[in-house]
């Protein structure tokens, strides 16, 4: 079938910046899809949409944090219990951060989270909680003052790093590695200032640290120098010595 010169066949549809065309040519036009109130509202589901939610996340944390003081972000289990040990190890690295002249931001859930919230809490310091959309979906812990929920990690895992000038990790599980050799991946490319990392917890750090020595450097997978880019200690007043030297406070 012919058609006017530079007019597009039939069988292509263009929506802005995007070309589809046979099977793929959508009904109707995307105004006419966002005016109609009684269409399938399935496409609020869709990969571009999804977009703009991303987009709206990252706008909302940015805005909820971009007038924080200094800060360092304290890693660590949600399942560490009330009144252990690491709890109140956390309680008072909270503090201890917060008399150094740092706010506070952990992932603003219960356990070690709950106790780095609550020590900055009680030293009358900002307490910043970042909390994440999960299944069995918890809530931020009552010791946060500003608190902002994700929808994606990856935007949540951003604002920990944009808005901290160094990382405290206690011992924690899956989300807390993940976390820590996001953050040292970072650094050792360079694709972030470099911030001191503090693991805090040698009985529980030491097999990892053995582990990238004997192993994972032993056999060329990383550097010897890779192992500077953490410390590691027992002692509350020299985690945080560790984490904020490196700033410009």
């Amino acid at each position: 079938m012919d058609n006017p010169e530079g007019a597009p066949a039939l069988d292509e549809q263009r929506l802005g910046p995007v070309v589809r065309r046979r099977e793929q040519v959508q009904p109707g036009t995307t105004d006419q899809r966002l005016l109609d109130s009684e269409g399938d509202s399935e496409w609020v589901h869709t990969d571009p949409w999804r977009v703009m939610r991303i987009q709206s996340e990252f706008v909302e944390g940015f805005g909820a944090l971009a007038e924080l003081p200094s800060a360092i972000s304290v890693f660590g289990s949600a399942r560490t219990p009330v009144g252990s040990p690491e709890y109140e190890a956390g309680v008072r690295i909270g503090h201890a951060l917060v008399e150094a002249g740092f706010a506070v931001i952990t992932g603003g859930g219960p356990g070690a989270m709950e106790a780095a919230n609550k020590g900055a809490r009680e030293a009358k310091g900002v307490s910043v909680g970042l909390g994440i959309e999960l299944p069995f979906e918890q809530g931020l812990n009552p010791h946060v003052d500003i608190g902002v929920n994700f929808r994606y990690f990856f935007v949540r895992k951003t604002m920990f790093v944009k808005y901290a000038q160094g990382f405290v990790v206690l011992p924690g599980g899956l989300g807390t590695l993940d976390e820590l050799f996001e953050a040292l991946t970072l650094v050792q490319t360079g694709k972030v200032t470099r911030f001191p990392i503090v693991l805090f917890g040698t009985a529980y750090w030491g097999g990892l640290v053995d582990w990238l020595r004997d192993t994972v450097i032993a056999q060329g997978k990383a550097s010897a120098k890779d192992l500077l880019l953490f410390h590691v200690t027992d002692d509350v007043d020299e985690a945080v010595a560790l984490v904020t030297k490196e700033t410009s406070k």
